[in-house]
């Protein structure tokens, strides 16, 4: 090789090799997020859109028509403060009263989430199913629930009978009735409220349901004075008669 080529040879490398520094040394654009998948997620195996104006409580006395609020983020800690917390932050606009619409909006901590209508096939209804379906969070959340009980008459002495995953409030026609703190399985009536007065015609049930992580899932029944399934009721999410604009 001539001393010509050599000179040649030795400023293409030390091209190369400035333009691979320069290049290293800017500034990296930021890529773009993937765009997320637009297939829909399968429906939840164990949940169907609810269908029919009322629904019997089985021979259990279980309730399993449920309006569900899309999940609320929340810190998931479960201690009885942080519970609070929590419910102070993903606060709902509206008290307790006539029941939100079938895929009604509401604004909760400034973001939208949507009412669903749904009947579970079990005696409890899986919330990690019902929020992985529509691609929401299912970690470090809050749930809201509510329906409507009817009572052919008036019943003393009956308590509201719960389990949940994993902390949660319930409240039975706006009073507070249950409180379950700290992480836990859904076990069958591990809450079980004082004796209460189950109004003839409507008693509107709400309830939070917070989970750090993992499953999360609910059931709920009511119990007689002899702590045997109330049977009878039915559940309804429709408004009162006569209260439709």
């Amino acid at each position: 090789m001539t001393v010509a080529s050599k000179r040649v040879s030795l400023t293409i490398v030390s091209l190369c090799v400035a333009g691979s520094w320069c290049l290293a040394q800017a500034p990296q654009t930021a890529q773009a997020p993937a765009a997320e998948s637009a297939t829909p997620r399968p429906a939840a195996p164990t949940l169907t859109r609810a269908t029919g104006a009322a629904q019997a409580v089985d021979a259990r006395g279980f309730i399993h028509r449920w309006l569900m609020l899309e999940p609320v983020p929340v810190a998931g800690r479960l201690t009885e403060s942080a519970v609070q917390e929590a419910l102070q932050l993903a606060a709902l606009p509206t008290a307790i009263g006539s029941p939100p619409a079938d895929g009604s909006v509401v604004t909760v901590n400034g973001a939208e989430h949507r009412w669903h209508a749904l009947d579970t096939s079990k005696h409890n209804v899986n919330l990690y199913h019902f929020a992985w379906a529509l691609s929401k969070p299912t970690s470090n959340v809050l749930f809201w629930i509510e329906t409507t009980v009817d009572s052919p008459r008036e019943m003393h002495g009956v308590r509201l009978a719960i389990g949940s995953n994993a902390a949660s409030r319930w409240w039975l026609n706006g009073e507070p009735v249950i409180a379950l703190n700290d992480d836990r399985q859904s076990v069958i009536d591990d809450g079980v409220s004082r004796r209460v007065i189950l109004r003839k015609g409507r008693n509107v049930i709400r309830a939070a349901i917070i989970n750090g992580g993992g499953a999360t899932d609910f059931c709920a029944r009511f119990l007689d004075e002899n702590d045997r399934p109330v049977q009878g009721l039915r559940v309804t999410l429709e408004p009162p008669a006569g209260s439709r604009g």
